[in-house]
């Protein structure tokens, strides 16, 4: 099967900057939303997908209004939950819980939150439908990592290794079929 290319664009700077910021929803700021626009701006796409939280969705719709392309809105590629821990600043939260969990978020997930393998279920599963043509996902760095781990086999730790600031772009060229794999092309 023909290999097609996989931008992965996490949202601009969100208004709660600071916080674990999973199942909150909070807008980007105008700036980030911007940045978003501009880091797609050189890319040639036939689709846009987005997760459903506004500082995803609207970044994407405002990068879709550019390219003239609709975007469709996919709640797999969501942020982690961080259940109790969701929309809190990493001071509020038990140093120690959280260091557990950095080192071990499945055996550790948040209180009443999502592991790091259910996360990287239900991006697997988005990736998986995808059609194989040239797409950008709007999404989350947790969704970015998953993301990395399902199609190029990179463990939790691993996917750590990679900078994805807000509004970083990660590029893919995905190899489609009952398992997906993908080479990393680029990071900006």
């Amino acid at each position: 099967m023909t290999a097609y290319p996989l931008h992965l664009l996490r949202h601009g700077a969100p208004e709660l900057a600071g916080r674990l910021l999973g199942r909150t929803d909070c807008a980007a700021t105008e700036d980030g939303i911007a940045e978003c626009v501009a880091q797609a701006e050189p890319l040639d796409l036939a689709r846009i997908v987005t997760s459903d939280l506004r500082r995803a969705s609207v970044s994407a719709a405002a990068i879709g209004a550019v390219k003239r392309l609709p975007i469709a809105i996919d709640p797999r590629w969501r942020e982690l939950d961080f259940g109790e821990w969701d929309g809190r600043a990493t001071a509020e939260i038990d140093p120690a819980a959280l260091g557990r969990f950095w080192d071990d978020p499945d055996a550790n997930p948040p209180p009443g939150g999502e592991t790091w393998s259910s996360l990287r279920t239900r991006v697997a599963q988005a990736i998986g439908a995808l059609p194989p043509v040239p797409t950008l996902v709007v999404t989350h760095g947790g969704a970015m990592r998953a993301a990395l781990a399902a199609l190029c086999g990179l463990g939790q730790a691993q996917t750590w290794a990679f900078d994805l600031p807000y509004a970083a772009l990660l590029s893919l060229q995905v190899w489609p079929g009952d398992q997906p794999t993908a080479q990393v092309i680029g990071l900006h």
